[in-house]
């Protein structure tokens, strides 16, 4: 995990621009306007409209900008809405290396069953911020593979939790989240610049974590309890 400090506010137009180009089937396994798991991004959204703020204080996206950006609570889950950078920390792979990201570092804050840390290219993940005054994600109830709903452009992709970065700083998913929501995974110029909601649910925990398949299932599970319950 890294703290970004390039001002990327054109590389974020253009993958705006390329989210709405590229095919939903980048990601291999989510059909064109569809999403993983039998949930909708629309139904899931309606349930977070507004925020019953659970943080001490809000969060900056980049190291650039103010702090505006709160962690919600729900019933079961916890969510925020904000930017993605991309995170390609863990096992060096094709795209995740030193060479491809200038903030890369070989390891997750979380590892895979095997004790090796995850691979950003392949597995879905996310990053908190480590813990600080402003918000525990420990005391939440998140877990070091945790399930989460990412939700952009209409399409839900599930992910874990697998890494921790900066403790004023909040939005960032691996290379494999970003290209399965269409989003440039590029870590040095890629990402979006906003639009992007994550719901953690709490207490809950993929086994092992590098099985996406897990993931799916369990997210689609707590999805619907999530929509019951909320």
């Amino acid at each position: 995990m890294r703290i970004r400090t390039l001002t990327l506010a054109a590389a974020s137009g253009a993958a705006l621009l390329a989210a709405g180009v590229l095919p939903a089937s980048a990601s291999g396994a989510v059909p064109k306007s569809a999403q993983e798991g039998s949930v909708s991004a629309a139904d899931l959204l309606a349930k977070v409209t507004s925020c019953s703020q659970i943080s001490s204080g809000k969060y900056k996206t980049d190291d650039e900008t103010s702090a505006t950006i709160p962690v919600c609570g729900k019933n079961g889950a916890v969510f925020w809405k904000a930017d993605m950078d991309i995170d390609c920390d863990g096992q060096r792979t094709t795209n995740c290396n030193e060479n491809r990201d200038p903030w890369y570092q070989n390891d997750t804050a979380f590892h895979q069953s095997d004790g090796k840390p995850l691979k950003a290219e392949s597995l879905p993940y996310i990053v908190v911020p480590s813990s600080s005054s402003i918000w525990n994600y420990s005391s939440a109830g998140i877990k070091g593979g945790g399930v989460v709903a990412v939700i952009y452009n209409n399409k839900v992709e599930y992910a874990v939790v697998g890494d921790t970065g900066p403790t004023k700083i909040i939005g960032e998913a691996s290379y494999a989240t970003a290209k399965a929501l269409g989003i440039d995974p590029d870590p040095a110029t890629g990402g979006a610049d906003s639009g992007v909601t994550y719901i953690l649910f709490k207490n809950s925990k993929v086994s092992p974590i590098e099985s996406h398949s897990a993931a799916v299932t369990l997210g689609d599970q707590l999805a619907k309890q999530f929509l019951a319950n909320n």
